[in-house]
């Protein structure tokens, strides 16, 4: 049974050729850079809590405490990530075939569920603390959130240039909301001393679980259409099949699917229909199309299959009907 993909033909269809390739243009980003950001951010980041525990304890303060609650989360979300960014680097062996790529995939969806769960604990303590308002001191929320943006800004600016890397992206994204929320925290400290009002603590405690889940929305979509082998962002399959079919010699596109492997390694495998024709003419068709996927898709590892058959019966359609072209 074929899985659901789009048909595509041209007129007058004749006889058959097979052709199957493999290409892969896989590149390994060396981990050691980003490796030694991550160690150094785990550092930086316990420091914080201890920090911001205490902070929050003795300064009565519910939004430095779930700051803490936040940051201490990153901590197995950054080990998390770095065992993934050492494991998505070993070489394909003859049980994963496709190698570990998708390691650091994996380790962002389940960072982006831990984040969700931080985020709901997050606001229920902040809740509480609305129903049970305690009188907060101010100066230690002040010099602590500093500390913190100074440590979340300088892990953010660390990890920036490997923000193609999802799993990296996660913890970018994790750490840039880190920082947003100790500007919150800041703010929200200096007008407590000014207005005594003492319900904007829990409040920003709130506006921190909110941006815990809003910054996690889209890296959990991400990395579950990953998973479940859905159409990489920003490519249009009917756009792919059509590129293919614009090709001299080829009639017919069917059967056509498009996943991720890797943060930077698209795949596609397809049924193509050319008429009966010379191995040697037949491979220069392939080796169009694969260029063509290659320099405007930014596929480069695909399967082609060659063929003169007509459409199985049992193919799966992307549209109700196929789409027709004329040269």
């Amino acid at each position: 049974m074929h899985r659901g993909g789009i048909c595509l033909y041209n007129k007058e269809m004749h006889v058959h050729a097979h052709g199957h390739d493999h290409s892969a243009g896989h590149s390994h980003a060396h981990p050691k850079m980003a490796s030694g950001v991550l160690a150094g951010a785990v550092a930086a980041t316990t420091l914080l809590v201890v920090a911001e525990l205490l902070g929050g304890y003795l300064g009565h303060s519910i939004s430095l405490v779930s700051d803490a609650l936040h940051n201490l989360s990153d901590i197995p979300t950054m080990l998390i990530s770095w065992f993934a960014l050492r494991w998505s680097v070993r070489p394909a062996d003859h049980e994963r075939t496709f190698g570990y790529q998708r390691a650091g995939v994996l380790a962002a969806f389940t960072n982006a569920i831990l984040l969700i769960v931080v985020a709901l604990v997050l606001f229920w303590e902040a809740i509480e603390r609305f129903r049970h308002p305690v009188a907060v001191h101010e100066s230690w929320m002040i010099g602590v959130s500093l500390l913190a943006l100074a440590i979340n800004g300088g892990i953010t600016l660390g990890l920036i240039r490997s923000r193609r890397d999802i799993n990296l992206r996660s913890l970018l994204l994790h750490n840039f909301g880190d920082a947003i929320s100790n500007i919150g925290i800041l703010a929200g400290a200096v007008a407590i001393r000014m207005t005594g009002a003492q319900w904007l603590d829990p409040a920003i405690g709130v506006a921190i679980a909110a941006l815990v889940l809003w910054s996690t929305n889209g890296l959990l979509r991400e990395a579950g259409n990953i998973l479940l082998e859905g159409l990489p962002r920003g490519i249009h399959l009917e756009s792919v099949a059509r590129s293919i079919l614009s090709i001299k010699g080829v009639q017919e596109v069917h059967d056509i699917h498009i996943w991720t492997i890797g943060t930077e390694l698209l795949a596609l495998s397809c049924h193509v229909r050319i008429p009966d024709m010379h191995m040697d003419e037949s491979e220069k068709i392939l080796k169009t199309i694969m260029e063509r996927l290659d320099t405007d898709f930014h596929i480069s590892h695909t399967t082609v299959q060659f063929e003169r058959a007509g459409l199985p019966q049992d193919a799966g359609y992307h549209m109700p009907h196929p789409l027709q072209t004329s040269k």
